[in-house]
C-alpha cells in the first residue's frame, strides 16, 4: 500500500500548489518588489528607492488614521458580529420552550428565520451600502423619517457627520455580515448532541449555564474560524466597497471613515502612486497576518471531542 504513494500525493498536489503560487504567492512577491521602487503604476519604467516609501508611509498622518480605522474594524466588529450571531443560532437551536416529546429545541419558525437572517449575503455589498446610503439621507432617508414618525426633533446628519460616519459603516457591516455566521453557527449547534443539553436541564442548569458550559466550548473551533474570517473581511473588501460607496470623499468627512483599503485604492488609482499604494498594501498585509496569527494564538487549546 506504501508503494508509490508520495508520487500519488505529488501528483495530485502539483497543479494546485502551482496555481496557488502563481495567482496568490507571486502577486505578493511583486508587490513587495514594488514597494522598493518608486513605480507610478502609468508608466513601465521605474527606479529603485531603497525604503523611501516605508519612511514616508511612517510620516503620512492619514495612513495613521487609515489604519487606526482599520484596527477598530477588526477589533470591534469580531465582537460584535459573532456575539449577536451566537445569540440567534442559541435561540433558534436550543432556545425554544421544550415541546411534547422533545425537551431541546429551538423558538418557533427557526427555520424561517435562518432565511431572513441570511438574506443580506443574497445582496451583493455594493447593494447594501447602496440601500444604506440612501436609508441614511438626512432630508428623506428612512432614519430620520423613522425617528420624525416618532416625534424626535432632532436629525442627525449621520455620515456627513464625522463623529457618526464610522460608527453608521460599521452598522451596515454588522447588518450584513451576522446572518452568515448564524447560519455557520447553527449549523455547529445542530451536530451537538441533544442529549448534553437534556442532561443539563435534568440538573437544573438554566439557557444560560447551558450556553457557556456546553454550545461555547463545543464550538470553541467555528468560532475561533469565524473570528479570523470577519477580522479579514472587516480589514479587506468589505470595509473598502462600505466606504467607497457610502461615504463623503470617499473616506470622509473629514478623513473620519478612511480605511487602509481605501487609502491604497486612492494612491495608486487617484494619485497615479502605484509604488506607496503597494508599501500601504505590505502594511496591510502584517496586519492582517498579525491578527490572524493573535486569534489563533489564544484560541489555542486542547481539542474537545463529543
Amino acid at each position: 500500500m506504501q508503494h508509490g504513494k508520495y508520487r500519488f500525493i505529488v501528483g495530485f498536489l502539483a497543479a494546485p500548489l502551482a496555481l496557488y503560487a502563481l495567482f496568490v504567492i507571486w502577486p505578493f512577491v511583486q508587490s513587495i518588489y514594488y514597494s522598493f521602487t518608486d513605480w507610478t503604476g502609468l508608466s513601465p519604467d521605474f527606479a529603485m528607492v531603497g525604503f523611501d516609501n516605508y519612511t514616508r508611509m511612517l510620516d503620512d498622518g492619514t495612513f495613521w488614521k487609515s489604519l487606526q480605522h482599520s484596527l477598530l474594524f477588526a477589533l470591534l466588529l469580531p465582537v460584535v458580529v459573532l456575539g449577536l450571531a451566537l445569540f440567534f443560532a442559541f435561540m433558534l437551536n436550543v432556545g425554544g420552550r421544550g415541546r411534547k416529546g422533545v425537551a431541546v429545541t429551538g423558538v418557533r419558525g427557526s427555520s424561517f428565520y435562518k432565511i431572513v437572517y441570511f438574506f443580506p449575503q443574497v445582496l451583493s455589498i455594493a447593494i447594501v451600502a447602496l440601500l444604506f446610503q440612501f436609508a441614511y439621507n438626512p432630508n428623506s432617508g428612512a432614519v430620520n423619517s423613522a425617528l420624525g414618525a416618532l416625534g424626535v426633533d432632532a436629525r442627525p446628519e449621520w455620515l456627513g457627520d464625522p463623529k457618526l460616519a464610522l460608527w453608521c459603516v460599521m452598522a451596515v457591516l454588522v447588518w450584513s455580515t451576522t446572518g452568515f455566521f448564524v447560519v455557520l453557527f447553527s449549523a455547529g449547534m445542530a451536530s451537538i448532541p441533544k442529549d448534553f443539553y437534556e442532561a443539563a436541564l435534568l440538573d437544573g442548569a438554566n439557557r444560560v449555564t447551558t450556553f457557556f458550559r456546553i454550545t461555547l466550548p463545543l464550538l470553541r473551533d467555528t468560532v475561533q474560524s469565524g473570528w479570523v474570517y470577519m477580522g479579514i473581511l472587516a480589514l479587506g473588501a468589505e470595509s473598502f466597497a462600505v466606504v467607497q460607496i457610502m461615504t463623503v470623499g470617499p473616506g470622509g468627512p473629514a478623513e473620519s471613515t478612511n480605511v487602509l483599503t481605501l487609502f491604497v485604492y486612492q494612491k495608486a488609482f487617484r494619485d497615479g502612486q502605484a509604488a506607496y499604494a503597494t508599501t500601504i498594501g505590505v502594511a496591510l498585509l502584517v496586519v492582517t497576518l498579525a491578527f490572524a496569527a493573535l486569534v489563533m494564538r489564544l484560541g489555542r487549546r486542547e481539542r474537545l471531542e463529543y
